[in-house]
């Protein structure tokens, strides 16, 4: 299906819709002061090394030094073995004998900073293209262990052929599954290029100075988000269009050449209403066109997802009209999974179905839905409960984990108590603190919905307190107290 990509930039927030059928299919956002340092690499120079911890504190241009443990001090291992088992031969040589202070020293982010620590860093070099990772100090040729186990021998070769005598370590990511020799030729000439850029600039600049950053967003566009189905990608801001067209020129002709500078008067995003959709999709109902609709709720551990007939009586009768919903509902879902970019585990209730042939079709009509998704899904078929599970890949963060956090109110429980009950908990408070101290009157201070309820459904209940505890109690109106916090002060 041919596709648009929109691209709305400012200074502080980078936005990337993806349409097709005029619908938004996917969205992407990036934060400037929230991109982390993951993938970086620095010429970064010995601070200080500790051989009682077998780590050393790295300056890499940061307000705090970063850290490099011995583990992650990268070795050349024997021919044809694969890095992660380089470390199960020997024990590493201790820290002391292999860096020394002051040492300039080529340096890749694999932690981001947390809190008072400093970013981990290894000396392994690895970098992520569109397909593959290029590892430039191996020479093993790898494949993902999530590709099945009987396609894996055959990339393997293809890819080793592709690679050539030129060199260097490769790993084929899982995306790159059905990839062509031409989409995995590019990705190689890109990395290689890349590497060598790496190369050249830290032979050129003094430590501690910054040599590759991950790309960010907009580049991004170009490596993952392009495919032969995408017909133009515009953009409205002049200065990073030229930026753009530059990185494409070099790295992603073709990308580059779907490129366009939007000029129009509207915002861009106002024309497929995309801002709409993102409220939408922050929001826990998603109706559809025939009058039924979904239930979307995000937890922790998984992500369910009920359909439900609403007001649609369209058919001629019950059974086609479940039929129906269901229909449309496995469009929904698959669109909803790639708009608010939901992962790991997640259930999906469609509406009961009697008949055995209905049940199969929405099934298939799913699963091809599925096949839309540029992130990796596997599906069950329907369980003895009558629900589907499914996996979708953690790529990054959700869309309602990036742009909302919990609610002060309800603490992300998405409900709070009822006046009611914060009244009577307050009852039951002052009467705890009464055993205990021996104030000369009690102060309620809550929400005016709580106040009010005591003012006047309560009020016979909060009489018969005073009377009972022998102490007067007064209240006192708060609107910026949530519904259910209160004091109570003792006067």
């Amino acid at each position: 299906m041919q596709q648009d990509i929109l691209i709305n930039w400012s200074p502080q927030e980078t936005r990337v819709a993806i349409i097709e059928a005029g619908a938004v299919q996917e969205l992407h956002v990036e934060r400037t002061l929230e991109r982390g340092l993951v993938g970086n690499i620095y010429l970064g120079k010995v601070a200080r090394v500790l051989p009682g911890m077998q780590s050393a504190f790295i300056d890499i241009g940061l307000e705090r030094a970063a850290f490099l443990h011995v583990a992650d001090v990268w070795h050349r291992q024997p021919d044809g073995e694969p890095p992660a088992m380089a470390r199960n031969h020997q024990p590493p040589v201790p820290i002391e004998r292999q860096v020394f202070e002051g040492q300039a020293i080529m340096v890749q982010v694999i932690k981001d900073p947390i809190g008072t620590k400093g970013a981990r860093l290894s000396t392994q070099v690895s970098i992520a293209g569109r397909l593959l990772v290029f590892l430039p100090q191996d020479d093993h040729v790898g494949v993902s262990q999530k590709i099945p186990p009987e396609q894996r021998e055959s990339l393997r070769n293809r890819l080793q052929q592709l690679v050539g005598k030129e060199g260097g370590g490769f790993i084929l990511r899982t995306n790159a599954e059905e990839a062509t020799d031409g989409e995995l030729a590019d990705d190689i000439a890109y990395l290689r290029k890349t590497w060598t850029r790496i190369k050249d600039s830290a032979t050129r600049v003094p430590p501690p100075s910054l040599l590759h950053q991950d790309l960010n967003l907009l580049q991004r566009v170009l490596r993952d988000l392009v495919t032969e189905d995408t017909q133009t990608i515009r953009i409205d801001s002049r200065e990073q269009h030229a930026m753009l067209q530059a990185f494409g020129s070099e790295f992603m002709p073709k990308a580059a050449q779907k490129l366009q500078l939007y000029k129009g008067e509207r915002p861009i995003f106002d024309l497929y209403s995309i801002d709409d959709e993102i409220a939408k999709a922050l929001g826990r109902r998603v109706d559809l066109k025939s009058g039924g609709y979904l239930i979307v709720d995000q937890t922790e551990a998984l992500t369910t997802i009920d359909v439900n007939t609403g007001g649609f009586v369209g058919a001629r009768n019950f059974d086609d009209t479940i039929f129906k919903t269901n229909l449309e509902a496995a469009q929904g879902i698959a669109r909803q999974l790639r708009l608010r970019n939901l992962g790991g585990i997640i259930i999906v209730d469609f509406i009961d179905m009697q008949r055995e042939d209905h049940r199969e079709a929405v099934l298939a009509e799913f699963r091809k839905q599925l096949v839309r998704d540029r992130v990796k899904t596997m599906s069950g078929g329907f369980s003895n409960l009558g629900l589907v599970e499914m996996t979708r890949k953690r790529t990054r963060e959700s869309l309602a984990h990036m742009l909302c956090e919990p609610c002060e109110s309800c603490q992300g429980k998405g409900v709070v108590k009822t006046a009611r009950s914060v009244a009577y908990d307050i009852l039951r408070e002052i009467l705890r603190e009464a055993r205990q101290f021996d104030p000369r009157e009690y102060r309620i201070v809550a929400n005016p919905k709580v106040v009010e309820l005591f003012l006047d459904e309560e009020s016979a209940h909060l009489a018969g307190l005073s009377d009972f505890i022998g102490k007067p109690i007064s209240l006192q109106s708060e609107s910026a107290m949530a519904q259910e916090q209160y004091d109570i002060v003792l006067l």
